[in-house]
């Protein structure tokens, strides 16, 4: 499907690291990438600075409390006894399990006063997701399908594999909307298993006899129809390229060091974030990694503990791994949920939806390590109606997306046609400038 751009192009190179091409050029078959990588090595010698070009977002889906995560506010009738860690930047908490996070928390920049005006689950994921809220006329593509579209593949790419991966997605995986399914994120499971119906289920001669076959039939339509001959199916191409891809590795993590496995605690959750610094180095542009079960209407403390307990070696060793491959930089790592929760315990010891000044973690990517953006109150009162009196230096949810657009080098005021010729801009927000300066 063919877009109409308003405003100037946007092209790039696909990312791939300076390390990771110095590595390919060697590689037989790749020697055409030496005068690449050697330039890029050089601009990095005189000191260039690397723009972001990937997008790494930990997706807590079900809301986390902010109180408990990257907003505490300990000794407070709202922290109903939740507890706070210092972090290696002095006056910056946490929340009590973040233990290794705390200890990257100069790598990390919290905005603490996000607002959504949608307290619906289903809703709140679309606004997040997208940066709009839902439209019965409209379907929005999110945030990884807007990167891919307006940062393509330049020719002579070498990502073959799909470059939006959603690793663990439910149901609720980023959509192409309006730009078309092929821009919906391909879904993957717990890395410790295959990537699913990537191997011929016949051996390699029947199997070239049907693609022989195929394509003649392909022909004959082609043929009926007036198309131009030698025409080919470019979604089988590209599934048949990705089949016999040998950066389909990056998936599998299953030869992974133990330690290096359980850095990331070794679970579903950390076994997709490593998979997705994994494919970052591949040269993917953009992985989704889903960590569920925050929405803690009972059991609030215990619930969130949890899955701190999961996230927390994951996220640090993420930011970690990423240093180490010189990665940091050139991807943006997003940390967070719909929306938050309330600052008072309901009578089962849960807390209930709340939009009104959540929480995010951000890194890497132009980010300014160690930096908070955004205050909210230690005694919200909860007849006030209007929350933002009870915020300062607040941002929406379109602020976020027009800051991850902005740290990839996205034009947030462009505008694109539908297929039913309506404009409609990529972001509405303000990037948050603080975050980078």
């Amino acid at each position: 499907m063919v877009q109409t751009i308003r405003s100037g192009g946007c092209g790039s190179l696909e990312h791939v690291s300076r390390r990771s091409l110095m590595k390919l050029a060697g590689f037989s078959g790749f020697g055409w990438l030496t005068p690449l990588a050697t330039g890029l090595a050089r601009q990095h010698e005189r000191g260039a600075v690397e723009q972001a070009r990937s997008l790494i977002v930990l997706w807590l889906e079900g809301a986390p409390s902010q109180l408990e995560t990257f907003d505490p506010h300990p000794g407070t009738e709202i922290a109903a006894g939740s507890l706070a860690r210092k972090t290696n930047v002095p006056n910056v908490l946490v929340g009590d399990g973040f233990e290794q996070t705390a200890e990257q928390m100069d790598s990390i920049s919290l905005v603490r006063a996000i607002t959504s005006k949608e307290g619906d689950h289903a809703r709140a994921i679309y606004n997040i997701k997208t940066g709009f809220r839902p439209d019965p006329t409209l379907v929005h593509p999110s945030i990884g399908s807007v990167i891919c579209h307006q940062l393509p593949n330049d020719a002579g790419s070498l990502v073959d594999i799909p470059r939006h991966i959603s690793i663990l997605p439910g149901t609720t995986s980023g959509r192409g909307g309006y730009l078309g399914s092929q821009y919906d994120a391909f879904r993957v499971g717990d890395p410790k298993e295959p990537v699913p119906d990537l191997m011929s289920k016949v051996d390699e001669q029947r199997q070239r006899r049907r693609l022989r076959d195929l394509g003649v039939v392909d022909q004959q339509f082609l043929r009926r129809r007036g198309a131009k001959l030698g025409s080919s199916n470019h979604q089988l191409q590209t599934a048949l390229g990705m089949m016999s891809s040998e950066q389909l590795g990056a998936f599998d993590v299953r030869k992974a060091e133990k330690s290096l496995l359980d850095d990331y605690g070794n679970t579903p959750f950390g076994r997709g974030c490593l998979a997705a610094v994994r494919l970052i180095e591949t040269g993917v542009r953009c992985v989704e990694v889903t960590l569920d079960g925050w929405d803690t209407h009972v059991n609030n403390h215990e619930l969130q503990a949890g899955r701190i307990g999961v996230l927390d070696p994951a996220l640090a060793s993420i930011i970690k791994d990423l240093k180490r491959r010189d990665l940091l930089d050139s991807t943006l790592v997003v940390c967070g949920g719909e929306f938050g929760r309330t600052p008072w315990v309901n009578p089962l010891g849960g807390r209930d939806h709340w939009p009104s000044g959540f929480s995010m973690a951000l890194a890497g990517g132009g980010i300014q390590g160690g930096r908070v953006i955004g205050e909210t109150s230690p005694n919200p009162k909860r007849d006030v109606l209007d929350r933002h009196s009870e915020l300062r230096d607040s941002h929406p949810v379109e602020d976020v997306h027009a800051t991850i657009l902005g740290a990839l080098g996205v034009n947030c005021s462009r505008e694109l046609d539908t297929p039913i010729g309506r404009p409609m801009k990529i972001c509405e927000g303000k990037k948050i400038g603080r975050l980078f300066s």
